[in-house]
């Protein structure tokens, strides 16, 4: 029986929180790395949204959600005890305020229709990442010392919010957020799952993701 198949982007905040669930799992898949703009015909069959993640299962069901893809990882192998019912809450408002916020501070130019002015969205993100802050000043991690999905979760968007200046960034003072980055950034986790593939075209080997022993961020 085949290994389950993604479909990835490797710059994509969603795409990446999904790989480190999946790497984290040790579930093995098959990566095919895709181009945004040129999706292939083959993942816009079984998922007409043109989104990455997209996990076909062995059984052929469609998984076209980020945090479907995390919570099915975890429900095959959760060896770090990542899942937990406090992190619903925190991640909503990571993908919906906080992201709409990152959205028009990274990318002004596409919602000019909307009169947005970069930098009052950026003091939008700020303040999520502010009460982000002050919860790594009582624990390691967001949700206590311990990594949960929360964490995974929300780190590649915070990644990017930092990366749009990390000038500025760098300079505010959030240093125990800043401190929570660099340890997610330089996890063994982290590392594994941002591997350059070339772009799968039709016809082209998969890529054997997964399986492999990993260090998370302490």
């Amino acid at each position: 029986m085949s290994a389950p198949l993604l479909y990835s982007f490797r710059r994509c905040p969603y795409a990446m929180r999904a790989r480190m669930a999946l790497m984290a799992s040790g579930v093995q898949v098959r990566l095919r790395e895709v181009v945004l703009r040129d999706k292939p015909a083959e993942m816009l069959e079984v998922s007409a949204k043109g989104t990455v993640p997209v996990l076909v299962l062995e059984d052929g069901t469609v998984i076209d959600e980020s945090r479907d893809v995390m919570q099915w990882a975890m429900d095959q192998n959760d060896p770090g005890g990542w899942k937990t019912d406090d992190a619903a809450a925190l991640i909503a408002e990571a993908d919906g305020p906080f992201k709409n916020a990152l959205d028009r501070y990274k990318y002004p130019n596409r919602y000019e229709d909307e009169g947005v002015d970069k930098l009052e969205q950026r003091a939008k993100g700020r303040e999520f990442l502010a009460k982000l802050d002050a919860r790594l000043a009582q624990h390691n991690q967001l949700l206590g010392d311990s990594i949960t999905e929360a964490d995974i979760a929300i780190f590649p968007f915070v990644r990017q919010f930092a990366n749009t200046d990390r000038g500025w960034f760098d300079a505010e003072p959030l240093p125990h957020l800043q401190r929570w980055l660099a340890g997610h950034l330089d996890s063994n986790l982290f590392l594994s799952v941002m591997k350059k593939y070339p772009q799968w075209k039709t016809g082209d080997d998969e890529v054997e993701f997964g399986n492999r022993s990993t260090r998370v961020a302490s």
